[in-house]
Formats: C-alpha cells, structure tokens, sequence
C-alpha cells in the first residue's frame, strides 16, 4: 500500500482549492498550477473565480471553478460532485475559507462569534464531508490552512482562536479515522504573511508591520509562496509518511514573537 499511494502521488494530481480565488489559498492554488497539477477553485464571487481561473490556465495548468459558500453543505457537495464528472478522483484538497475580524468578546455579538465558527471551523466539516466520496485511496492528501490563533491565544481573536483550534483538532481526528485508507490529512500554519488581508486587518500600517518583522526570528515577513511550497511538499510523495501535523510555516514567530500582535489589539480595542 505506501508504494501504491507514493506512486500514485508522483503522478498528474486533481487539485481542489477551496477558499482559492484570494489571499494566500490563492497562492496555493498557483503554487500547484506550476507544480504541473489540475487545479479547481472554489469561492464566492463568480468575477474572482474566473480571474483566478484564468491566472493558473495562464501558468500553463488546466483549471476551472465553481461557486458555492462553505457554510451551503448541499452547494459545496454538487460542486465537488461534477468537478469529480469532469476530472474523476481528488489527489489534493486544500481547505482554508476563513472570516476574521478584530473584536473583544465583551463587544461581539453572538452572530459575530457564530459567523467566524460557520466560516472556518463547520465550513472545513463540510469541505471534509463533500470531497471525502471522491477522493483517492490510498493516496490522497488533504491540508487545512490553519493560524496561529489555533495554538496561540489573542486578545481580540477569541473567535477565530476557537474556530481554528476546532480545525486542527479535526486534521488530527479525520488523520486516525481516514489513515487506514491511505488519506493523509494535515494542517499549514502561517505566520504573518505580507500583502494579505488577514495582516491589513491584524496589523495595519508600516509601523506594526516593521514590529512585526522584526519579532520574527528570521527577520522577515512570509510571502504566499512559502505557504505554497509548505502544501505543495505536503501532497507529494516526500510526504507519503507524514499525517496528522500541524505544521508552522512562520520563520519561527509562534516561538514568542506572535504575542505582539496580541498586545497591539490590546491596545487598539481598549
């Protein structure tokens, strides 16, 4: 079986990107249109779809897309149903629709607090449950785009640290139940990466972003790509033997560094 399924992931892969019209999925989705892999896209708005679309057939990969809100079950499940008409079985999913905003949990509204959970944490339940039926096993790789609020408590992220803990709990729950059949399914961690809303929104302005550059120990700033090459290693076959990991692609900034975007919401949100 693990030479069925490194053979298998040395082969043209099916790639599914959910969340990938923008931000950092969308680098991910690009990372592997150059890898040589078909690539899908999923998100929201019809326009971003077919700009993204024709950005990976631009780097020379077959591409397409489709619509469909993660928080929809059915939507996503008839989306992934006749991507799997056209392309037959998924070797690689990446799952990372996200929503974020700053707030104190004192001043979030329920549906604040609910909207982020449905957004990231049921959503990626719902990715899981869509493409489970038509995914190859053995073989197959599954990567959640987590954060580092899933390990790292911040003020003003109550929500969004409770939303993706949940995540990486089920990377590590569905690596037990579905690892018998050859499934690997793990989770990327960025840090803080530049030209992405998530740090527009965290860190507005060149001051917090010089700050935080410099609270990285490798003194810089993750680009897209970096989280890119993380999941584009993660589904191929120097891979095969890893599953159920979190892993941080963040220059080592979870190792204290992150506490500073903590301490500037803090301030901000006093």
């Amino acid at each position: 079986m693990p030479d069925q399924a490194q053979n298998h992931a040395q082969s043209p892969r099916n790639v599914l990107v959910v969340g990938g019209t923008s931000g950092i999925n969308r680098g991910v989705a690009e990372g592997f249109a150059r890898s040589g892999a078909r690539v899908a896209v999923v998100g929201r708005s019809a326009a971003k779809i077919d700009d993204t679309v024709q950005r990976l057939r631009d780097l020379g990969a077959e591409a397409r897309g489709f619509s469909a809100d993660v928080r929809d079950p059915e939507a996503l499940a008839a989306g992934v149903s006749d991507l799997h008409a056209a392309w037959g079985e998924l070797d690689v999913v990446v799952s990372g629709a996200a929503g974020n905003f700053p707030a104190l949990a004192t001043g979030m509204s329920p549906n604040g607090f609910r909207s982020v959970l449905e957004i990231d944490l049921l959503g990626s339940f719902h990715v899981l449950q869509a493409v489970y039926p038509f995914l190859v096993k053995p073989g197959a790789s599954v990567i959640h785009i987590s954060a580092p609020q899933a390990a790292l408590p911040m003020v003003g992220q109550s929500h969004v640290c409770a939303a993706k803990a949940g995540v990486d709990m089920l990377t590590r729950t569905l690596a037990l139940e579905w690892g018998p059949e050859g499934i690997r399914i793990n989770s990327v961690m960025p840090g803080p990466i530049e030209h992405t809303e998530g740090m527009a929104r965290l860190a507005p302005g060149d001051e917090s972003l010089e700050a935080i550059r410099a609270s990285v120990p490798l003194k810089r700033l993750g680009q897209v790509e970096d989280i890119a090459a993380a999941c584009t290693f993660l589904a191929s076959a120097s891979a095969s033997f890893i599953t159920g990991v979190v892993l941080p692609v963040d220059g080592g900034w979870s190792l204290g560094g992150a506490t500073l975007i903590s301490d500037r919401l803090a301030k901000g949100l006093a």
